[in-house]
């Protein structure tokens, strides 16, 4: 899959060295491309990705996240993980990017196959949607490298699966295979990988058939913190219910179940 663009998109001119781009009129795809290292994430990877979200939160769109050769990623590139001193930990360097992605305005698939594992765990954690092949794997192995994981799964995870389950993957290195981790809801849907990015897009298709503003501020709201609530979705209703979107769509709604109350009431007997 090459890098490509919209008429209205912005990606198209950028070179990726660790991705495969490609922009759709309302999602934007993209592959983890490093195949001879397992699609560790490294800061090639960090920078391309920011600029995959810059172009996003410019231009919202849904975002598909997914890997090349049967793999999702391996986690962090070790190699440069080793030389990482107290400086580049205090940078947050993986963390500062996932914290972008799950921030993006428009809903994140993560399409999970083989290894998921760290930093790659940590990024499919930052989506909003999880789906995975029979043959993935998911966890966060740092602790037996001397490190933990700083870049979301320590409070991200027990919010996605529960305490006692992420302390198992955190604390005692527990890896998820597929069955187990739709058994805790941190994949929703199984696939054959042949049919896992068919099965991405069905999911971004439902998201497209919704309204995007609601979908962007319904979004935000969800993720506003406890006491926000409920004076923010007040507040959110209210810009929603003067949009023409909520107008035109309400008034659809209307005209089709008149249809079909007209059509009932001339052919009661149902006989037509």
């Amino acid at each position: 899959m090459a890098a490509t663009s919209s008429a209205n998109g912005h990606l198209g001119t950028h070179d990726f060295r660790t991705l495969l781009v490609e922009e759709r009129e309302d999602r934007v795809v993209v592959l983890l491309n490093r195949p001879e290292v397992r699609n560790a994430i490294d800061q090639q990877m960090v920078d391309e990705l920011h600029v995959v979200c810059a172009a996003l939160e410019q231009n919202p769109k849904v975002l598909i996240i997914a890997g090349v050769d049967g793999v999702f990623a391996s986690g962090a590139d070790i190699a440069q993980l080793r030389e990482r001193r107290r400086d580049d930990a205090l940078q947050g360097i993986n963390s500062t990017i996932f914290v972008r992605i799950a921030k993006l305005p428009m809903p994140v698939i993560a399409a999970l196959d083989g290894y998921c594992l760290g930093g790659g765990a940590e990024l499919a954690y930052a989506a909003d949607f999880r789906i995975g092949t029979p043959s993935v794997r998911i966890g966060n192995p740092e602790t037996g490298l001397g490190i933990l994981a700083a870049a979301g799964a320590s409070w991200r995870l027990k919010e996605l699966v529960g305490e006692p389950v992420a302390k198992q993957i955190l604390l005692a290195g527990l890896v998820l295979r597929a069955e187990q981790a739709l058994a805790v809801n941190l994949i929703t849907e199984i696939h054959e990988a042949p049919l896992l990015m068919e099965g991405a897009h069905s999911l971004a298709d439902r998201i497209a058939r919704q309204d995007p503003l609601a979908v962007r501020i319904t979004k935000s709201v969800f993720h506003a913190p406890a006491e926000a609530h409920p004076l923010i979705d007040q507040l959110a209703q209210g810009i929603l219910f003067e949009s023409q979107a909520k107008f035109d769509r309400m008034q659809a709604f209307l005209d089709k179940k008149t249809a079909k109350t007209a059509d009932k009431n001339s052919d009661p007997d149902g006989t037509k």
